[in-house]
């Protein structure tokens, strides 16, 4: 489903006659499939296919937002004229310009067979890794997104996003105590990507961290000197500072980075960037949901606040360009500014260095999850793979403990940023549906942050 010119220009003049000064049509057709099995067989599979269209309007700083699966002329027309009903004043249409389009990398297709295949291979090496394996459930899961985009401003452009990922779960039990590890990698790839990618090696990882977590101990509870591990550990900085960063909070005043541009909100060995166009990577796009190419922003430098994620709307309000960063999960949500692949940029120290120059505090292996308050910073993340940290060395693993403060406390705390710098793959939830994500970091360390023990 991909609409011709000719219907987009029909549309587009509908609703800049009708009075928005801004009109945008979102065309999308995505295929999606999801298999899920492990030590027991196959346990599930879904193939779908979804498309339609969005439309939106704007009217000063109003916008105005409508989608159907109908993608008749008649049934666009109307839809059009109807959100164009209460606008007012109307503004200047510029014909559609050449397409500017990405056709994606030509990934191969994988058949049922090579997906059942890639299961089977990483519950076995799973349940091959210990005794104490009890279970291995994999999921399988692959995307072909086309989408095409134009706008009364005369952008026309077309991306194709294909996606491909494992969730390898493990579950170790030692006596009456079962635990689990997780392991989730992806990319902007077809199955090629397990050509080069050690499907073996990460369930053996996942079954590594569940069969720690089973002997864990009760974890201590106070303020403590905590360093993350490089990878997944980012979401910290993704979920405690980067949703305080996107437009939608900031250019409302309901950030605490609203209004401190140019002024230092952190350590001075922190550099955050949220970068849609990193190669491969499972949070990049050629161009963001409103049509414009992604880029590299450079959110803080050397502890300095020197941008934000912004979308077209929000560019409205706050007299700045956008950024690449209008983001949606489907025609059925109107775009906003979200983050793409978010990370602290790599130090100068080493990781075992980190390690051996810390005393006594926690070493997380990874950041499972939690809750962010985008107005005050306040968050409250679960941690994973945690052991604690005497003389300089990891000692006893512990049971997963909740870190709790604010981003902007958390960010004025770090001082070491390690060297190794990697990205772990997930999700986001907000306003415009739940996207593709990485969020990374090397390893590092935050000198004072409360940890809510498990005693």
């Amino acid at each position: 489903m991909i609409l011709s010119n000719t219907l987009l220009e029909r549309v587009l003049n509908a609703a800049m006659d009708g009075g928005a000064d801004f009109a945008e049509v979102f065309c999308e057709e995505t295929r999606h499939s999801v298999i899920t099995g492990g030590t027991s067989g196959i346990q599930n599979s879904s193939l779908g296919l979804e498309s339609g269209v969005g439309i939106r309007l704007f009217s000063g700083l109003r916008c105005r937002y409508a989608y159907t699966n109908d993608c008749r002329e008649d049934t666009l027309l109307r839809l059009t004229r109807e959100l164009a009903s209460s606008c007012r004043g109307g503004g200047v249409r510029t014909p559609l310009t050449a397409l500017t389009s990405y056709a994606g990398d030509g990934s191969s297709v994988a058949s049922l067979k090579d997906k059942l295949e890639l299961i089977r291979r990483a519950a076995a090496a799973g349940m091959d890794y210990d005794s104490e394996i009890a279970q291995m459930s994999v999921r399988y899961l692959d995307m072909d997104q086309q989408v095409l985009i134009a706008n009364s401003e005369g952008l026309l452009a077309s991306d194709r996003r294909q996606k491909t990922r494992m969730q390898i779960t493990a579950y170790a039990r030692w006596g009456e105590n079962l635990q689990r590890g997780f392991i989730g990698p992806g990319a902007m790839a077809g199955l090629e990507f397990y050509d080069s990618f050690d499907l073996e090696a990460a369930a053996r990882q996942a079954a590594q961290e569940a069969k720690t977590a089973a002997h864990a101990q009760k974890c201590p509870s106070g303020m403590m000197t905590v360093v993350v591990d490089n990878g997944f550990g980012g979401l910290m900085f993704h979920e405690a500072c980067g949703h305080s960063l996107e437009a939608s909070s900031v250019s409302k005043g309901h950030s605490e980075f609203s209004g401190r541009l140019g002024q230092q909100v952190a350590s001075p060995l922190v550099t955050l960037i949220d970068d849609g166009t990193l190669e491969g990577q499972w949070g990049s796009l050629h161009v963001d949901d409103e049509g414009n190419p992604t880029q590299r922003n450079v959110l803080i430098e050397n502890g300095i606040l020197k941008g934000y994620m912004i979308d077209k709307l929000e560019s409205r309000r706050m007299g700045v360009p956008a950024t690449g960063s209008g983001r949606r999960q489907s025609y059925r949500f109107p775009p906003e500014a979200r983050m793409t692949n978010t990370f602290i940029a790599a130090g100068t120290s080493r990781r075992e260095d980190i390690i051996s120059s810390t005393e006594r505090g926690l070493f997380v292996g990874g950041i499972n999850g939690g809750s962010v308050n985008p107005v005050t910073g306040e968050f409250n993340f679960s941690a994973t793979g945690c052991r604690l940290i005497e003389n300089g060395r990891l000692t006893e693993p512990v049971q997963d403990p909740t870190l709790i403060g604010t981003g902007g406390q958390v960010l004025e705390q770090v001082d070491m940023v390690g060297d190794n710098l990697s990205l772990g793959q997930g999700y986001c939830y907000n306003n415009s549906g739940a996207l593709f994500i990485c969020a990374g970091q090397p390893t590092i360390r935050v000198k004072n942050i409360l940890v809510g023990g498990t005693e």
